[in-house]
């Protein structure tokens, strides 16, 4: 997931040079989902360090910025969808839940910094390097302190409403039993 592509109208990618440079980089078979820096491939490689510093230098060569990459696996996005507070409420709609992944688990002490922060009406959920956002007037109508929750956690972050992450999903799971 890139943080901060296409979005009002700066970092700029289109998606099919996305798709293109995935592929450049001998991650197969790159797939995107919206235009806002989804994509999902397969990857001979693990360690997710040195995958996200080779996707960033190569986007930073190509498009001149760097954006903030979060990478997950397939079995780590499962987990996120198994580990949904709200996965019982029926009174939350996809479109007004948001997880945001962070690049790190900012630790136990951001984690209780961000909790002790005044959220509501929003209902906030934390997990190691996931949270989970109601937004109960829908995400335009929110005075969410983002900045502080960002400054407190000091690891960067990018959220995707819960249709997105379940949707990510399912293309990750066709491309893994394709191989």
């Amino acid at each position: 997931m890139l943080r901060g592509v296409n979005v009002g109208g700066h970092h700029l990618i289109k998606m099919e040079a996305l798709r293109a440079l995935c592929e450049a980089l001998g991650l197969r078979d790159a797939q995107t989902y919206l235009q806002s820096g989804n994509v999902i491939f397969a990857a001979d490689t693990r360690n997710l360090d040195a995958l996200t510093k080779k996707l960033g230098d190569a986007i930073k060569a190509e498009f001149g910025f760097r954006p903030g990459i979060i990478l997950r696996t397939t079995a780590e996005l499962r987990e996120v969808i198994r580990k949904n507070p709200f996965a019982a409420r029926k009174d939350v709609p996809p479109n007004r839940l948001v997880v945001t992944f962070l690049a790190l688990d900012p630790g136990k002490e951001a984690r209780d910094k961000v909790l002790a922060i005044k959220v509501e009406p929003e209902d906030f959920r934390m997990e190691a390097r996931e949270y989970y956002i109601h937004f109960l007037n829908g995400q335009g109508k929110s005075k969410l302190p983002t900045g502080a929750i960002e400054r407190a956690l000091k690891t960067p972050g990018t959220g995707r409403n819960w249709t997105s992450v379940t949707k990510m999903l399912e293309i990750a799971e066709k491309l893994e039993a394709a191989l």
